[in-house]
This record gives structure tokens, sequence and C-alpha cells, in this order.
């Protein structure tokens, strides 16, 4: 997964990647090159007292330091570069993703995974990406050339390398093989900590009604005591890698120094041969030791590329047509023939062979008890879910073979949670237009019995909404979201339980308006109230995801005994009657 990840998102960065190889390249060929020239001043130049040849080496190894410093910049530039643009494509690439998807996938996934995925995954991959621009060239040409420039500057301690290498590798390994377990169960614990916080955050006044702060505290501490023993179990094993790096690599230099000293003494080596030795055997285990950081760091990415896969790869069950209908007469008829709808992995339907039709200048109403099957039905014309049997049509052609662009462009739609984003009254109104101006909106504001409330905020349209719209009330946000959908000025327009949260009298006047304001358009309602769906042309009674009733309020009072039942439940006698 990790390397089909790389491999999509680094191909159309072959130019700079090529540039940091050879920048890399050049830079650990003057790393290599120091030691030598080191070696060389102290026995040519100190050990003779060759003051000129000091001078001479002296300036060969300040350009060479300058060629290193200079590559080592501009690759760790380069590599930084391509890293955050890796970052920015395989963020894009999910969030497109998720924006396909239908409540299907979003319901499997949830959104505190999508959002860890979109955010923490990647910067664990990114990372990899960055640190490997830095490190995969340097360590290997470090590792073969140090060995090769040590053989070369003495073969009697070359045996110390061979035992130094292997012991620094597989120490490093064995407490590698630890860590990738747990940077998996990490990775899912963040996701747990994210869903709890998220909930929390939401369902904060739910919380404070019912006095759960306690339980919902020590939930959380649960959650961030799992988190945070997984991660400390992983550190404990990241922090001890340099104590060992270091205690072999010291090792070796103490070895390297005694055996040398030998050699010197019985003058088969050099002072400055000594030197430089040393040198490339720590230069060879701090290769080793780039390479095993990068083994650190490639487990946790790999998990997390994998979670980043898993998202990419699921198509959504919302399929665009191969050859869409990108024309629709402007009537705005909404037929239901035979619809059935199945939940994935249920024992039985949702709703079931369901027909009737919404024609355009007419409110066609939905009611049902709690669990019917209405907003399930609604969500079937734009797509949000697709019938599993019979067909769902918009001015006689199959949603499933209308181009969703247009099919979204029809349906002004309100959800039964009314949702507003963060910003300003008019931002937000203008999702439903773009290009409205003041007087649109203030006219939406009007028709949806907003227009006073907005102008007491400060700022009037320019007055700030909280994320959520948590700051204005319930019914504040469902005539705020009304108002964006008659923006809209579409063909359809559905309303699901979008009248719950107002008063009689603010109902009354607002469906009064929207009468006169959507005269020309199919207006669907879902509604629990009978006063607001009563005087709708065509009122659908569901059932356990049947029809059982279709006609007037009168009629239905005379021929629908589930129609009666709500009725009688909110109702009394005379109201009905009348």
């Amino acid at each position: 997964m990790l390397i089909r990840l790389l491999r999509t998102y680094l191909a159309r960065y072959q130019r700079p990647i090529v540039g940091l190889l050879i920048l890399s390249l050049a830079g650990t060929m003057a790393a290599l090159l120091l030691p030598s020239l080191n070696a060389a001043i102290i026995d040519e130049g100190v050990a003779k007292g060759d003051t000129g040849y000091i001078w001479r080496t002296g300036a060969i190894m300040l350009g060479v330091a300058l060629v290193q410093v200079g590559c080592s910049i501009w690759a760790t530039y380069l590599g930084a570069k391509t890293a955050m643009s890796f970052g920015h494509d395989v963020r894009e690439a999910l969030f497109k993703r998720v924006l396909s998807f239908s409540s299907r996938e979003l319901n499997y996934f949830g959104a505190p995974t999508l959002i860890t995925r979109n955010t923490n995954d990647v910067q664990q991959v990114q990372m990899l990406v960055l640190m490997g621009g830095t490190m995969f060239v340097a360590a290997p040409i470090t590792m073969i050339g140090g060995i090769f420039m040590a053989l070369r500057t003495d073969v009697g301690l070359s045996w110390l390398v061979a035992v130094a290498m292997p012991v620094l590798a597989l120490s490093i390994y064995l407490v590698i093989r630890k860590m990738g377990p747990l940077f998996r169960l990490m990775q899912t614990r963040i996701d747990n900590v994210n869903r709890i916080l998220r909930e929390q955050i939401t369902g904060i006044r739910v919380v404070r009604a019912f006095v759960r702060e306690p339980y919902e505290t020590a939930r959380f501490a649960r959650a961030n005591t799992e988190l945070t023993d997984t991660a400390t179990s992983a550190g404990r094993y990241m922090a001890s890698i340099f104590p060992i790096v270091m205690f072999i690599m010291n090792i070796s230099s103490v070895a390297v120094l005694w055996f040398g000293a030998w050699r010197i003494d019985a003058g088969e080596m050099q002072i400055g041969a000594l030197t430089a030795f040393l040198t490339y055997l720590i230069q060879i285990l701090m290769s080793v030791m780039m390479a095993t950081f990068l083994l650190m760091i490639a487990p946790r990415a790999a998990v997390s590329a994998e979670r980043i896969q898993e998202v990419l790869k699921t198509n959504s069950s919302v399929v665009p047509p191969q050859h869409p209908v990108t024309e629709l007469r402007a009537a705005g008829v909404v037929s239901f023939q035979d619809t059935d709808f199945t939940y994935p992995g249920a024992e039985s339907p949702v709703l079931r062979k369901i027909t009737f039709t919404a024609e355009p200048g007419q409110t066609t109403a939905i009611i049902g008890s709690t669990g019917a099957g209405k907003s399930t039905l609604i969500s079937l014309i734009p797509r949000l879910f697709d019938a599993t049997g019979g067909s769902v049509k918009v001015d006689g052609v199959e949603v499933r073979d209308c181009d969703p662009e247009l099919l979204w462009s029809r349906i002004g739609l309100v959800p039964q949670k009314a949702f507003l984003f963060s910003g300003s009254v008019a931002s937000n109104l203008r999702y439903g237009q773009p290009d409205a101006t003041d007087e649109e909106l203030w006219r939406a504001l009007r028709v949806a019995q907003a227009e006073d409330f907005v102008r007491e905020m400060p700022g009037q349209l320019e007055g700030s909404i909280s994320q959520g719209g948590t700051n204005v009330s319930g019914g504040q946000r469902q005539r705020l979201s009304i108002a964006r959908a008659l923006l809209k000025r579409p063909e359809i327009y559905v309303f699901d339980d979008s009248f719950s949260a107002l008063d009689v009298a603010t109902d009354a006047r607002l469906r009064a308006t929207l009468k006169r304001e959507t005269a020309d358009a199919a207006v669907i309602i879902v509604g629990q109230r009978v006063a607001t769906i009563a005087d709708a042309d065509k009122i659908v009674v569901l059932e356990h995801g049947e029809i059982v009733g279709c006609g007037t309020h009168e009629e239905l009072l005379a021929s629908c005994a589930t129609y009666v039942e709500i009725v009688d439940s909110q109702l009394s006698a005379e109201e009905a009657a009348a």
C-alpha cells in the first residue's frame, strides 16, 4: 500500500526528485572525501612540517566543504518541497473522494476517522517522504562509499566494520519489529479520541442537561489514557534506538583507537590514516542509523498509507452514469414507481413499493410515525442513496441516468438537521446562489420569516455565524436554511421536517409566504405536525415503509386509519374537523 501510494503521487515530481538525487550524491561524495584530505594534511603536512602543503590541501578541503553544504541545503529544500507537495496532493485526493461518497460510505467510515486520515495519516506518510528524500540516497552511498574508503585507508582494521555494522543493524531491527503493531494501534486510538471529543463537543448541551460531565470526563480519560499508553510504549522503543546507536558507535571508536594504536606502534599505520578510518567508521555507523531511522518511520507510515488507500479505493455506491442525461425540461415532476430501499446488511427493506407523483405547482406532504422511512424516501431524490428497487424519476428521467450536477441544480433541499457553516449570514445564504445581491438575500429572509432577527444581529447580513450555527437558535437555523434554498429558486423544493423548531404562528406565516413563492415549483414536505401539512394538495401516509394512504387532509380523515390516529394524537376532534 505504501509503495503504491508513493508511486502514484510522486510520479509527477520526477524532475525535483532527480535533482534531489544528484545533489545528495554530490554532497555525500564530498563528505566522504573530507576525511582523506584531513589524513593527508596530518601525514604529509603536519608530520613533515610542510606548511605549503597544509595551506593547499586546506583550501581544497574548504572548497569541498562548501560544495557539501551547498548540495545539502538545496537537497533539503527540494526534499521538503516535494514532501509538502505530495501531502497536498494526497489530502486533495482524499477530500475529493470523500465528497463523492454517498451517505452510505460516510456512515461506514464516520467523520472522526475521515478527519484523522486526511490529517494525521497524511502527515505520517509525508514525513517519510521528507526524511526519505534527504536520507534515501545519502545513507546507502555513505555506507558503501565509507566501507570502500575505510578499506582503502587501512585493511587491517576492516574487521571492526564487519562486526559493528551487523550488530548495530540487528539491534535496531529487533526494536523496530516491536514498533509496527504499536503504530497501527496508535492510529486506531487517535480515531477513538477524535470520535469521543467530537461527540462531546457536538452534544455538550445534552451532556450538561443530564449532568453527565463526570461520565464523559471519565470516558475521554479512558480513551486518552489508552492512546497515551500506546504512544508511551512506542516512544520507549523509539527512545532506546539512540542509546543503542551511541553505545555501539562509542565501543567501535574505542576499538579503532585501541587496535589502531597497536598498528601505529608497529609502524603499519600512520596517525592521519587512523583519524580518517575512525571518521569513516562513524560515517558508516551513522548511515546505518539513518537507514534504520527510515525503517523506524516506515511502519507507522505504512499503517497510515493503508488507511489512506482504504478511503481512496472505496467507490461511492451512488455511481455517476457513463452517458448522463444533460438536459431536463423545466417542469419539476418527481415520481416514485414501485420504489424499494434496503440498507446494507438490513434484514428487511426500509421502503416497499412506493408509488406516487409530486407535480409542479402542488405541495406534496409525507407524514408517518418515527422510523416509517420518510427521510430515507426523500433522500432518494437527490441520490444521497440509490433505490434498491423500482425507480425514482425527475421530469421523466431516472435519477441514476441524470447528470449529478444537473440533478442537484434542480433541487432545493432543506435537511432535517439544519446546518450552517462558519462565516456570515450572507456567506451561508449565498450557498444557494453565489452571485445573489443583498436585496435578493433580504427578500429570501423575508419569505423565510428570518428578516426580523437578522436585522437585530450585529452586522446584519455580515453578522457572524459560528460552525454549525450554534450561536443561533434551532428555529433561526431552520429559517436561514429555508432562505438559502429559496435563493436557489429550483424546480423542486424538498423540506425534510424543516418546520419542527418553529412556533405555530411563525409556521403558519412561513407556509403562507412559501406558497406564493413556490407556486410554480413542486414542493415536497416531510412533516411531523399535522398543522404543517394539512393544507397540502396531496398527503402521503407512510407506515413501516409502505404507503397506507394518499389524498387530501379531508380524504384521509375519511379513509385512512393511520392518518386519523396521527391526527387524534395531535388535534382535538373539533380542530381536525375544522
